[in-house]
């Protein structure tokens, strides 16, 4: 069995609904699948003596989870008072109108067409619900509308599918671009260097302890597969297909479909850089 401790971003045990910072509470979706791996997590993130919570991406439209998620926050003695969005991908946010019937909480998201309420999301805002803090972090590539939330307290960052627990995340061609992912990187690697961020809280899969290491991981990762896709280019495998046959050959045929998305990405960024013609 391997050590947790030797992979990257050093992921804490299985994907489990309960508390995983002072400040994070998980309640794992019913919807596991090889893209969502255990299920969406949604976190609902609060103050320990306040009785107002957040509620982090509600996940799909699942009524039992839903509900459980409400449940949950009520059995702390906690309110949701404020919805918040990573991004539009339906395993993370179809359920959001029906979570706001269920709460009468406003829903805040980069795209407007997924609030319920006057109020977006952009770079530099500061979310304050009941003495919580939480910064929003630009970080668009997995989606051109992806957020992460910034959680000072806990010295943790929430990122929905920008950074994963388990595995590497789909650049989403052609909504999500490869430089701005790489640019979205290296933003939460400034996050662990400059403001002490060592905790990721994830949409899918276990939380992982070492953050930086999280981040070093998922760059080091693009590059060499940058490099692996120039170098398949360069010997005749032209198309998504082909490059993905050719390259992914190691990976789960079932995962082909999204690593096709990746690897167009990948190609637009080595075509605009003018390292393959």
């Amino acid at each position: 069995m391997t050590d947790a401790a030797a992979l990257p971003g050093q992921p804490r045990g299985g994907v489990l609904t309960g508390p995983a910072t002072a400040r994070a509470v998980n309640v794992l979706a019913p919807n596991a699948s090889p893209m969502t791996l255990d299920g969406t997590n949604t976190w609902i993130v609060s103050e320990p003596d306040s009785d107002l919570a957040v509620v982090i991406d509600p996940g799909p439209l699942d009524e039992g989870h839903l509900t459980n998620v409400v449940d949950m926050a009520e059995k702390a003695g906690k309110r949701v008072a404020l919805t918040l969005l990573t991004h539009g991908h339906p395993d993370h946010a179809e359920g959001a109108a029906r979570f706001a019937e269920l709460t009468r909480a406003r829903v805040r998201a980069l795209d407007p067409a997924l609030r319920l309420g006057d109020e977006g999301l952009g770079a530099g805002d500061v979310i304050k619900v009941g003495g919580l803090e939480l910064r929003v972090v630009p970080t668009p590539g997995h989606t051109a509308d992806s957020l992460c939330f910034h959680l000072p307290a806990d010295r943790a960052v929430l990122t929905g599918d920008t950074i994963l627990g388990r595995g590497t995340t789909v650049v989403a061609h052609p909504d999500g671009r490869l430089g701005d992912y790489l640019d979205s990187l290296r933003r939460l690697r400034s996050l662990t260097v400059d403001d002490g961020v060592r905790t990721v809280l994830p949409g899918h899969g276990p939380v992982l302890e070492d953050a930086q290491g999280a981040v070093e991981y998922y760059l080091a990762h693009r590059a060499h597969r940058l490099a692996q896709i120039e170098t398949a280019v360069e010997n005749g495998h032209r198309t998504p297909s082909q490059v993905v046959a050719h390259v992914y050959a190691d990976v789960d045929r079932a995962l082909w479909p999204a690593a096709e998305l990746s690897v167009r990405a990948q190609l637009d960024y080595l075509e605009e850089h003018g390292l393959i013609q």
